[in-house]
Order: C-alpha cells, then sequence, then structure tokens
C-alpha cells in the first residue's frame, strides 16, 4: 500500500470516527450564522449526520431535502436567490440547526500572500479606517493557516461577522476597500472569505491536479526540497521554540511578562509545500458558490527560478480553481506587483507574467506600480489597490460600462527608426508630468537605451538617437521605475516588454 493510499485511509478511518461519536446533523465551517450566500446560483448546502439519515434544510420558503450516504456526508442544493436579507436558514434532521441573519448577496474569496494578509489596522489612516467601519451588509470570515498533504473537506475557519470596528482592523486592508467600495456601488450583501498566508508561493496554492498538468511546473518540487531538505533548520526551529515556552512558563510563575514572541520564520511550519495551501484553505471552500476571487501575490517567486515560470503556473491555477469550484468562469482579479526596491529580485518579469496572464478570460489586473513604497514591501496604501480591484469587479464581474484598467500594451510595430504602441483602455493616454518616462528601446545587441516616448492619438511612438533600428521596447522595467504614463481616467500603464 502506498504512501498516500495508506494516508487517505487514515482521513477516512478518522472521519468514521468522528461520526459514529456524534450522529447529530452538522454543517461545515463555512455555513454560520451571519453568512453570505452568493446571489442568483442555486445554494448549495451541505454537512455530516449519521449513515441513511435524512436531512431537510429551509430557507426562504423553499425546502429541498437529501439523505446521508455511508460516511455520513449530504448535500443539498436550493434555488437561486436574489440578494436581500437577514433571513432564516433550517436544518433538521433527529436534530435542528437554525442560522440566523442569513444574507444573500455577493461573495469573494480573497487569497495570496502578505500584501493580501495586510490588516486595516496597519493602512494608511488605519486607526480611522478602523473607527468606520460599520457596515452592516458586509461580512468576514477568516480561513486559519493550515497545510495538508491531502485535499481536506471543512476548512479550519472562525464563524462570519458581520463588519464592525470590532471585527475588521484584523481583516485584509485590500480586501476590505474592496468590499467597501462594492457595497456602495452594488447596494447588496458582500461576503469576504479571507484565506492567505504571508510569504507563500503560487505552487502551494496549487492543486497537485495542476501542478502535474505541464511537465515545466516539476521545478516546483525541487524548489520546496531545498527548502526542507536539510532537518537542521527544523531541529533548530523546534529548539528555539522550546526554550521560548520554558521561559514563558517561568515567567508566568514569576509573575512577570513572558518574552517577546519568535519572529516569523518562512516555511518552517511547511507553507511552501506545493499543494499544500490549496488542499487545506482552498479545497474545502470549493462547496460554497462564489462570485468571484481577488488575488495578490507575486512576490515570492520574484526570483530567477520562479519568474519565467509564473505566468504558465498562474494561468493554470485560475482554470483549475474554477474548475473545482465548478460554477462556471467567476471572474478571477489580481494585483500586479508594486514599485520596490527588491534586492536581488526578478520583480520587473514577474510583472510581465502577471500581465500576460490577461490572456486568460475574464480576468482584470490592478496595476499599483506608482502606489508602492521604495523600501517597504508591503506599501500602505490599500485604499487604491481595493478601488482598483472594485473597478476591475464593476466592469467584468457586473457589467457596468466604465474604464477599470490603465493602458495594457495590445500589439507594437517596427518602424523606421522607431516603434509603435497600441494598448487597450488607452483613452485619453497622458503623461502624468512633463515629458513621458520610463520607455527604453534597443537594437540587435539588445542593450537597452532611454527612449523618447511621443503620444500620438491613441499610440505611442518610441525611438532613440542612440539606436538606429531598434527592436525591442520595454516600459518601467525596474523593481522602483521612473515612469509617468496614465489614461484619461488617471490609471497608471502596465510595465511591460515587446519583442523578446
Amino acid at each position: 500500500m502506498s504512501l498516500l493510499t495508506r494516508a487517505a485511509c487514515i482521513v477516512a478511518l478518522a472521519g468514521l470516527a468522528v461520526l459514529s461519536a456524534s450522529a447529530e446533523v452538522s454543517l461545515p465551517a463555512l455555513l454560520s450564522e451571519h453568512v453570505v450566500l452568493q446571489r442568483r446560483t442555486p445554494i448549495h448546502i451541505w454537512g455530516k449526520a449519521a449513515a441513511g439519515e435524512a436531512v431537510s434544510v429551509t430557507f426562504r420558503g423553499q425546502t429541498r431535502s437529501a439523505v446521508a450516504d455511508d460516511l455520513g456526508r449530504w448535500s443539498a442544493y436550493l434555488p437561486p436567490s436574489e440578494a436581500g436579507g437577514p433571513f432564516t436558514l433550517a436544518v433538521s434532521a433527529t436534530n435542528t440547526i437554525t442560522l440566523q441573519d442569513v444574507m444573500v448577496g455577493e461573495v469573494w474569496v480573497d487569497s495570496g500572500q502578505s500584501n493580501m494578509e495586510f490588516s486595516l489596522r496597519g493602512a494608511n489612516n488605519g486607526e480611522a479606517e478602523v473607527a468606520a467601519a460599520n457596515h452592516p451588509k458586509i461580512r468576514l470570515i477568516h480561513v486559519n493557516k493550515k497545510v495538508s498533504a491531502l485535499p481536506v473537506l471543512d476548512a479550519d475557519a472562525r464563524p462570519w461577522e458581520v463588519c464592525t470596528p470590532q471585527t475588521a482592523p484584523g481583516f485584509s486592508a485590500a480586501a476590505y476597500f474592496f468590499a467597501r467600495d462594492l457595497d456602495q456601488k452594488l447596494g447588496v450583501p458582500i461576503g469576504l472569505i479571507d484565506s492567505n498566508w504571508g510569504g507563500t508561493p503560487v505552487e502551494a496554492w496549487m492543486s497537485l491536479r495542476a501542478l502535474s498538468s505541464d511537465a515545466q511546473f516539476m521545478p516546483a518540487f525541487a524548489w520546496w526540497w531545498n527548502t526542507i531538505g536539510d532537518p537542521v533548520p527544523l531541529v533548530r526551529r523546534d529548539k528555539r521554540k522550546q526554550d521560548w515556552l520554558d521561559a514563558a512558563a517561568k515567567a508566568q510563575a514569576a509573575g512577570q511578562p513572558r518574552p517577546p514572541d519568535l519572529p516569523f520564520e518562512s516555511n518552517m511550519e511547511n507553507s511552501w509545500m506545493p499543494g499544500g495551501l490549496y488542499n487545506a484553505m482552498i479545497a474545502p471552500l470549493t462547496g460554497f458558490p462564489i462570485g468571484g476571487v481577488i488575488w495578490y501575490q507575486g512576490e515570492q517567486n520574484a526570483n530567477a527560478e520562479g519568474a519565467p515560470l509564473y505566468n504558465g503556473m498562474f494561468s493554470a491555477m485560475i482554470r483549475d480553481w474554477r474548475k473545482a469550484w465548478g460554477v462556471g468562469d467567476f471572474p478571477f482579479l489580481f494585483v500586479q506587483l508594486a514599485n520596490f526596491t527588491a534586492p536581488n529580485g526578478r520583480w520587473p518579469e514577474l510583472r510581465d507574467a502577471q500581465r500576460q496572464t490577461l490572456a486568460v478570460a475574464r480576468t482584470g489586473m490592478a496595476v499599483t506600480i506608482d502606489i508602492g513604497e521604495a523600501r517597504n514591501i508591503h506599501p500602505r496604501n490599500k485604499q487604491d489597490v481595493g478601488k482598483r480591484l472594485a473597478l476591475a469587479a464593476r466592469a467584468i464581474a457586473y457589467g457596468e460600462n466604465i474604464e477599470y484598467s490603465g493602458p495594457v500594451l495590445r500589439t507594437a510595430v517596427r518602424e523606421d527608426g522607431s516603434i509603435r504602441l497600441w494598448f487597450d483602455h488607452a483613452a485619453g493616454l497622458q503623461s502624468k508630468s512633463g515629458d513621458l518616462k520610463g520607455f527604453q528601446v534597443a537594437g540587435a545587441d539588445r542593450k537597452f537605451e532611454p527612449a523618447v516616448a511621443v503620444i500620438e492619438g491613441t499610440t505611442i511612438s518610441v525611438s532613440s538617437p542612440a539606436v538606429a533600428h531598434p527592436l525591442y521596447v520595454r516600459y518601467a522595467w525596474a523593481d522602483n521605475p521612473e515612469c509617468n504614463l496614465y489614461n484619461g481616467e488617471g490609471l497608471p500603464a502596465s510595465p511591460f516588454r515587446w519583442g523578446e
């Protein structure tokens, strides 16, 4: 019997032991009071009960029945529902569970690494933003950090909460500002499922099915092994933890403050395991219908090994998440990496890989090349991040006829001594200040030189006296570039390269 087969048997037997210990009907962590259910799609209610037990679910005057299978699992679908609430949802078997304050509206998953995890209290004007975070129709649920070698059925999550100054401070700032803008524009309840972990790579959020879909993704397993192959760091970590626990116990016994918390140690909990975060923090969400995903990640892959594979991996992840949820090609909106002086990084390459991911249907990208901080990998301006994601949602998810993106390169043509660029989202092309900055061209020697860029209608002509026959062009191609191209709505252009 293989290791994976034995593990699967252990998981199944553990589940059966739990069921035998309690025959009462139960619901997963995602279904609690204050929940927001996705509007205009079949409502999925599921849980556990005794094997063979009949279960009925009632919501908004509709009742559906189900029978628990031999593993005690049951599932029922109610008809699609329009936005509104609060409502009551009742689940009855030998016992009855009644959920109060249930809303129907728009549900979004927010995921990624530390810039998505970055809390509201830490954002610009954090204290004032927290004090004003009183939004009865915005509901929040946080998935706890967890890794699993196999997909799990139920999320490790706290119950849903109403957004208040008491519940919002530690929640994702970018997601909160996104929801706040949608709340103002849509006027329907908004549910946010917060599932993120700082310092984690994209491959940890991909299923093993997605990772095995292309041989070029196999280096992800080598990268992971390089971080865990030597047991000494883990042994040292465990010793530091035990020393800290001993010191804390002595301090408590002596009536003294406990020692300072240990610093965060990246990947010490296997958070880089390929598929590990998908299995524990995404897979258990996929039974819960959603309206879309917002994503802020990429810093951990902005290196010589990860950047060249990022477009392929990220695109595969998006398609695989959509397949797992099974509710169609929901909008997948993401944040391009902001400007930052990264030591030994490949941030320009990673940003361009993110731009290329726009080829996947129903994706949108919030460009943040103008609102980062040169010396801070966690810029505090999350208000504009949320606003730009919300613009994309309003256009892509909800069909509003608005401009939602800055200029994005569509194509280019080599002309006599110059290169002409065409853009999407190009109405009102403009320089934010003075002449256009950030453009470079190169000839056959691939030596890039600063270029003169001139706006001509909805195109830009780029040339340099140092390059007689330009073959390649790029824009904002630096970790922390000086660039100033915007469209008429004041949205910044995405960095790009062309011809290589």
